[in-house]
């Protein structure tokens, strides 16, 4: 099967976001033609299910936003060399390696609207394929000939797998509370993100102060990002979010928007967020429910002002960085991904 790489469809419903994501991808348009030429590349195997499977997860039509923002990470500093390309491609591995992984955890039927691997193949060839994609991004890290970039990102590939683990503890436990839930979100959504924008400065060769400054960006903003994915989940649409809206609240994920909403419950109601989440018995009429209780305690509202505090906090930490076209991008990115959707 022939590897692709399909750009994600443009929603109209969310113009500035993808606008945003447009002009990034025309900054680090060559960079990133060259990062898709190394993942083709890693894909083939004489075992057809690998790139078959892999393929079929490309071709889903990710918006690639990890990788350009380790290229656009290196490019903010002046990097000239090709080395970054090799990150961005290993970047992006280790994101569909967990999506693979993601998908058989939480029994996932569709991803970016399309049906998921592990239901046209199976759990264990997800998985299984999923190791192996793991595999290549650990040989593109090596490739970068770079020791601290290869410890960053190596040691992020063992923080998302303490993510996945942790919210499996989270997972229907109406226990959980905002610091809980958060240290799932940094685990398993901004310690990738962070390892991008970190990695393509270090191998720029820029100071440890800008170092910091793109891992603190990459950290908040896949923050923001998630908590945004989190209130979508029940007030966004199914065209923007490529699956069905109310996905977490049926698998029983504590997201934040649960968080506040059980925390705000009145004593009557906790039978309610124990039954549907808990217990995981859910009736017809039970989501809209919980909807219904979400914008009484605006616990969807305030999801989203929290994720605006940490987009507040990214554009705070490009302020570091040299002002040029790339700063300008990331800064937008972040900007207009807390407006996505709705």
């Amino acid at each position: 099967m022939s590897l692709g790489l399909a750009e994600a469809p443009v929603s109209e419903k969310a113009p500035n976001f993808i606008g945003a994501v447009k002009a990034l991808r025309a900054l680090t348009e060559n960079d990133l033609a060259a990062v898709n030429e190394q993942i083709l590349s890693r894909m083939d195997s004489p075992v057809s299910m690998i790139p078959d499977v892999a393929g079929h997860l490309i071709n889903s039509g990710g918006k690639r936003i990890r990788p350009m923002m380790t290229l656009a990470s290196a490019r903010l500093f002046g990097y000239d060399g090709d080395n970054h390309v090799k990150l961005a491609a290993a970047v992006e591995l280790i994101h569909g390696a967990t999506l693979l992984h993601d998908d058989v955890v939480d029994q996932s039927a569709l991803r970016r609207g399309a049906e998921t691997a592990n239901i046209i193949w199976g759990n264990k060839e997800s998985v299984l394929v999923g190791d192996y994609i793991f595999s290549r991004a650990f040989e593109l890290m090596v490739a970068a000939q770079n020791l601290r970039v290869l410890e960053v990102l190596s040691r992020t590939a063992g923080i998302i797998a303490e993510g996945e683990v942790l919210q499996l503890a989270t997972q229907k436990n109406i226990e959980t509370d905002f610091d809980l839930y958060l240290s799932v979100v940094e685990a398993k959504t901004a310690a990738l993100f962070a390892a991008a924008t970190r990695s393509g400065a270090i191998i720029s060769g820029c100071s440890e102060k800008e170092e910091n400054s793109m891992n603190s960006y990459g950290r908040n903003f896949g923050i923001a990002y998630q908590l945004i994915d989190d209130a979508l989940d029940y007030a966004g649409f199914e065209s923007d979010l490529g699956k069905t809206v109310g996905d977490d609240f049926r698998e029983g994920k504590m997201t934040l928007p649960v968080v506040y909403a059980i925390a705000r419950a009145k004593p009557d109601e906790k039978s309610f967020w124990r039954r549907v989440i808990a217990d995981g018995v859910q009736n017809n009429g039970d989501f809209e429910q919980a909807r219904y209780f979400m914008e009484r305690d605006d616990a969807v509202v305030d999801t989203i002002s929290c994720a605006k505090s940490y987009a507040e906090r990214a554009i705070s930490d490009v302020s570091a960085a040299p002002d040029n076209d790339y700063a300008n991008a990331m800064i937008e990115l972040v900007e207009q991904s807390v407006t996505r959707g709705f």
